[in-house]
């Protein structure tokens, strides 16, 4: 087994919340300065700058794994984690297909940049990506489940967006096996209150929306390996560090 310090929870300038220099090249390299081994990009509601972010990280030997983060019609926000860019495109397409058909002109709702590999600007994204899908919490795990990803509830401990603040209980008949926490020292008092979640690991990521917000090398998991895959195994199977 070895230790990979992570953090994957962050946003590019895709998402309309994040600094537009929170480009793939900007987040790769402040990820390679802080020290970390493993980052995610988990813009709102598509994976269109993975594909850039993954050059990117592969330049400073850093594992990248592809994702996003969708809010589901509960207004519930989850991580969503994919083992390679083809099944995170495949569920971004899907997710993207089940957002507002609101449009108005780009820029309306942000500048939602999608950059390619030198952080040039090929596109902006028109539909609010922000926005609560028409995805329930349940077809939203079906649907990474079929692409082969990691279902996570973000944030759990914040008192809006999250499965806990939006429903105040896990759903019944929930299967996944990993949540996110913005602040460890949280976790005790959300253990003591909710018994599903006693049986499932937890990540604390950043949420990183600028670049001085991206994590130092301070949260750890242990893996058989650098592979995406095995790291998602870990964070269903084994407990973090």
């Amino acid at each position: 087994m070895i230790k990979l310090s992570y953090d994957l929870h962050i946003h590019s300038c895709l998402s309309p919340c994040a600094d537009d220099d929170m480009t793939p090249a900007n987040i790769a390299g402040m990820a390679y300065v802080k020290g970390l081994d493993v980052i995610a990009l988990t813009d709102h509601g598509s994976a269109l700058n993975c594909p850039a972010l993954a050059k990117a990280a592969e330049k400073y030997g850093i594992t990248f794994i592809p994702g996003m983060e969708v809010c589901t019609s509960e207004e519930i926000h989850v991580v969503c984690l994919f083992p390679d860019l083809s099944n995170a495109l495949k569920a971004g397409n899907d997710v993207y297909s089940r957002l507002p058909d609101i449009t108005g002109g780009r820029g309306l709702f942000g500048h939602q940049l999608v950059m390619d590999e030198g952080d040039n600007v090929t596109e902006s994204v028109e539909r609010p990506l922000w926005l609560p899908t028409t995805l329930s919490f349940d077809e939203l795990f079906a649907l990474v489940e079929s692409c082969c990803g990691a279902f996570i509830p973000a944030h759990i401990d914040r008192p809006s967006a999250s499965v806990l603040s939006q429903l105040g209980f896990v759903p019944p008949g929930s299967r996944f096996s990993c949540a996110e926490v913005s602040n460890v020292l949280n976790l005790p008092s959300v253990l003591a209150k909710h018994d599903y979640l006693r049986g499932c690991n937890f990540i604390c990521s950043s949420d990183a929306h600028s670049l001085g917000q991206i994590n130092e090398a301070n949260n750890f998991i242990e893996t058989e390996s650098r592979g995406p895959d095995d790291i998602l195994k870990s964070l269903r199977n084994l407990k973090p560090t």
